[in-house]
């Protein structure tokens, strides 16, 4: 069981705090059982103000972080210059201990003020990025990017991101396959291009029954391994080149060509991660020309090869 702390705070807005534990709590077995344990705490247990105009009730301090697997700070209030010392000290003692530090959008201001973000990098909501460089000179921004995993602490750029984020933290963890299954309980948009490695696959799509457009999709992707064209899948869509390409557009929000290479390296990861197959045989079955082609592809959008990605999620 993993244990997971997140850290509240007075005037935290209520999305930032819910982001981490419908994550987390949605991270279960294929049989259903819990695979972590959240544990809400505060600097002073007790009532709450949330900037939402209702309160919350913290039972537990910073004595709970103790112990844990992982430490979230999800946010913080711009307005507060200095976080609690008590706080930054309880984020240093867990991070010596082992556990791995996270800090979602203005989260990251606090484990800066903590020193764990000296001459590494990281980043933050976009809006308050040079208000953080002048605060913090010695760590590394990059303001372009939706997360950034330095090992030990993670950092997540605006609220949005922190979900993305969140799930590749549950993809490290638990794999693929319950990361997928979590990202579509909470049916998150497509994967949004960023700059990092984001080990998430794209939620499935909307596959109304009886709708060709969708059905055609569906089709695509169960036979990645032919020479899959626009013309084709419109034919089998019964719908004219243009009618087809205006609804893709309006349905996926990204061209053709990106679309299906996004879907071939979807099921590329999935070969990978289940399965002793050579890369060569796994880049025939998912539509690539070659190995070498699967390679450069898996380089440029995953800044990973793929028999690392397969020795990181397979331990192999």
């Amino acid at each position: 069981m993993t244990r997971i702390g997140i850290v509240a705070f007075d005037g935290i807005i209520p999305f930032h705090l819910s982001v981490p534990c419908a994550v987390f709590e949605l991270v279960v077995s294929p049989d259903g059982t819990p695979l972590c344990e959240v544990t809400i705490c505060a600097s002073t247990p007790g009532q709450m103000k949330t900037n939402a105009g209702f309160s919350i009730v913290v039972d537990n301090g910073l004595d709970a972080l103790s112990g844990m697997d992982v430490v979230v700070v999800p946010s913080w209030n711009p307005s507060v210059i200095q976080p609690d010392e008590r706080l930054l000290a309880a984020l240093r003692t867990a991070h010596q201990a082992g556990a791995r530090i996270v800090g979602l959008c203005m989260g990251a201001f606090v484990l800066a003020a903590a020193g764990l973000l000296d001459h590494r990098p990281a980043t933050t909501h976009w809006r308050w990025a040079p208000d953080f460089q002048q605060r913090y000179p010695t760590v590394r921004m990059d303001r372009d990017v939706l997360y950034v995993d330095d090992g030990d602490v993670v950092t997540s750029a605006g609220t949005a991101a922190s979900i993305d984020c969140c799930l590749h933290l549950v993809r490290q963890k638990w794999g693929a396959e319950i990361a997928n299954s979590v990202a579509r309980l909470l049916v998150v948009p497509p994967h949004r291009q960023g700059g990092q490695a984001q080990y998430v696959e794209l939620p499935v799509q909307n596959t109304r029954r009886g709708d060709s457009f969708s059905v055609a999709l569906s089709w695509a992707t169960e036979n990645l391994h032919q020479p899959l064209t626009i013309d084709l899948l419109a034919d089998r869509a019964c719908m004219s080149r243009r009618s087809f390409t205006r609804r893709f557009q309006q349905t996926t929000g990204e061209s053709f060509s990106r679309w299906l290479l996004d879907q071939r390296l979807i099921v590329a990861q999935r070969f990978l991660e289940k399965t002793d197959q050579p890369i060569d045989l796994i880049a025939s079955q998912v539509g690539f020309a070659s190995a070498t082609s699967l390679r450069r592809h898996f380089l440029k959008s995953l800044k990973t090869s793929p028999s690392r990605y397969r020795k990181e999620f397979r331990g192999v």
